[in-house]
């Protein structure tokens, strides 16, 4: 019973048939959260499926959820702290933050450890929120001590922390820096500060411009920049804006996400999408063409729907995500992919506080005798692996589950594959031209010898995401 109350499909979080193509650049709001925040709530598994780049977990996030104010646009399980918890001495800790970090490194010791039989230590660690950066470093030293006690950490483990403008100084950063926090992902969102205002985040443009000078000072050479386009009232000229004022910041890694509107949200209450003061489908995909555009421009590589970096700095902790790996999670509404099961923790904290102490008490099954689905499993890989530059490699899908569908999807896609919004790689990862692919398409065996890749090009066929993704659902599961 307990089991089942933590586990819903991941179909639930994907719409069959978008309202609009153009609006669909972004895939799947579920599975952007799973990549930046980690929490939501999915289960796909299979009998038959194939092994993630390792068959045991070697990344840990970690949900943090504490935030001065609810950002307008926010549907993340957080607790907001208000202005009293930034009135406290520096050496007393919030009793929330506290007795959270408590639980949760209860819940991590109470956890079972998934190991080949060699050694394996944890990769990646990311503390996501919330604002990870309201928690005082010497807590977020005790999560850490945890994990390594537990689970064992890689000395050159990827070590990941969102941060907000207005939450850290250079003392903080160093003391962070000094427990092997290597990565930061700074959520600025807007260069605008009526914009700021207007999406109720609880920094300034002021704010914005200090952080950055901090994290040069500290010389944190790892990290992601965090952008929001469709916000209201915003237009062509302010997200240009933004744009150049990232890039002249110089991180490492640009996150671009378009607001998703959501019920329960302030902005789900005064809004409708595509309605004024929200940009229309069209300015909101080109605003996706924009960014697209300017950070390639730049040296960006655009590896995933909503990630862009310079060479090498890829976000090591998210690949494993897209790549289908296994992964633990920890914290209220954080969700785990764990020997073939995707299960969350519960969104608010009095049923957290249950879960772990059923977890503690042996009472609860997290993963394990969940009936095991391929289909799903097939529209698992599809949808994480169009989301990628890398796109959907063939032999090992074929291998997993057919020659016959990855015929039906080539066949299928035909249309778009003619259109440019969807590419065909050979094994050198050459697109193959309209000449080549026509006379490839009328033969089954020609596809297999020719055909290595499946991507959606950038950024047209990512602007079709959905609706793509949506018809291969379709061939797989008709």
């Amino acid at each position: 019973m307990l089991k089942s109350a933590f586990t819903t499909p991941i179909l639930s979080t994907i719409p069959r048939k978008p309202k609009s193509s153009v609006a669909c650049f972004l895939l799947c709001r579920a599975f952007r959260l799973s990549a930046v925040r980690g929490n939501v709530s999915i289960n796909t598994v299979a009998a038959s499926e194939p092994p993630p780049p390792q068959s045991y977990p070697t990344s840990a996030y970690i949900h943090l959820p504490f935030c001065r104010k609810r950002c307008h646009y926010c549907d993340f399980p957080i607790v907001a702290l208000g202005s009293s918890s930034s009135n406290l001495p520096n050496d007393i800790d919030d009793p929330r933050i506290l007795n959270y970090v408590q639980l949760l490194c209860r819940e991590i010791e109470a956890t079972k450890v998934l190991k080949s039989d060699s050694d394996s230590p944890l990769k990646t660690v990311f503390f996501g929120g919330g604002t990870p950066s309201l928690v005082p470093p010497r807590l977020v030293s005790k999560i850490l001590e945890t994990l390594n006690s537990k689970f064992g950490v890689s000395s050159n483990a990827e070590i990941s922390i969102e941060m907000d403008p207005g939450t850290f100084d250079a003392q903080k950063m160093s003391k962070l820096l000094d427990l092997g926090v290597n990565r930061v992902s700074l959520g600025v969102q807007a260069f605008q500060e009526e914009l700021l205002k207007a999406c109720g985040r609880a920094h300034s443009l002021n704010e914005v411009y200090e952080a950055i000078e901090i994290i040069g000072s500290c010389s944190v050479k790892n990290w992601s920049l965090d952008l929001i386009s469709s916000l209201p009232h915003q237009t062509s000229e302010m997200w240009k804006e933004s744009l150049e004022c990232a890039i002249k910041a110089e991180p490492t890694h640009v996150s671009v996400y378009d607001l998703q509107v959501e019920k329960g949200t302030k902005f789900g209450l005064l809004y409708k999408p595509g309605e004024f003061p929200l940009p229309d489908d069209t300015l909101s995909a080109e605003f996706y063409k924009m960014a697209s555009k300017t950070l390639s421009n730049t040296g960006y590589n655009h590896y995933e729907i909503s990630s862009y970096c310079k060479e090498g700095y890829e976000c090591q902790h998210n690949l494993t995500y897209w790549k289908n790996g296994y992964y633990y999670a920890f914290g209220l509404g954080s969700a785990s992919h764990l020997d073939g099961v995707r299960f969350s923790r519960p969104r608010k904290m009095k049923e957290y506080t249950s879960y772990v102490q059923n977890l503690e008490d042996g009472v609860l099954i997290q993963h394990e005798n969940v009936q095991k689905d391929v289909k799903d499993l097939e529209m698992d890989v599809v949808m994480l692996s169009l989301r990628t530059s890398r796109g959907l490699e063939l032999k090992s899908f074929r291998e997993c589950f057919g020659s016959s569908l990855v015929l039906s999807l080539c066949m299928t896609f035909r249309p778009y594959i003619e259109s440019g919004h969807v590419l065909l790689l050979d094994d050198k990862r050459r697109v193959l031209m309209a000449e080549e692919f026509s006379p490839v398409l009328s033969n089954e065996s020609k596809i297999e010898e020719t055909v290595a890749f499946i991507r959606l090009s950038d950024p047209d066929g990512f602007l079709l995401s959905n609706e793509l993704i949506s018809i291969a659902f379709g061939v797989i599961s008709p």
